[in-house]
């Protein structure tokens, strides 16, 4: 369950990434809807950190040790 959520997260990321890039190219830079694209993609940035920081808080992600 977990490595499906991980994987949507960063397929997410990548749609709102190239979303943005596409606005970028189409409105020239001018406009809200890039940033607000790109926003997006920090947001999931974050989400995705959280994901995986209590992954590995709760066990689901194993440790590494030597």
């Amino acid at each position: 369950m977990l490595k499906v959520l991980v994987l949507l997260l960063l397929l997410a990321m990548l749609v709102s990434l190239f979303s943005g890039l596409f606005l970028l190219y189409r409105d020239g830079g001018v406009g809200e809807r890039t940033v607000r694209a790109l926003t997006w993609r920090i947001g999931f940035s974050l989400a995705l950190f959280a994901v995986l920081l209590a992954g590995f808080r709760f066990g689901l992600i194993p440790g590494y040790s030597q």
